[in-house]
């Protein structure tokens, strides 16, 4: 799941793969901006077939929280 995380966010952020770590900041690390975390959510709900508010993009700044969200979403 992690790995199809960081490449919908490599692609999206045009950054190599390798750059992107569970702990890299989407908005400090990568400059995301809010645009770019909305074409990220979108990828993902689609992905992932889940639905995320948009009062939860500012909190979901890294691969590991997004993750942590996807298999929360997944378990309830």
């Amino acid at each position: 799941m992690k790995n199809t995380i960081k490449t919908i966010v490599s692609k999206i952020m045009n950054v190599h793969i390798d750059k992107i770590t569970e702990k890299t900041n989407l908005f400090t690390d990568l400059k995301a901006d809010s645009l770019d975390m909305i074409e990220i959510a979108m990828a993902i709900e689609e992905k992932f077939k889940i639905d995320i508010p948009d009062s939860e993009l500012e909190h979901l700044n890294t691969i590991d929280l997004i993750t942590k969200y996807i298999q929360n979403t997944n378990t309830t």
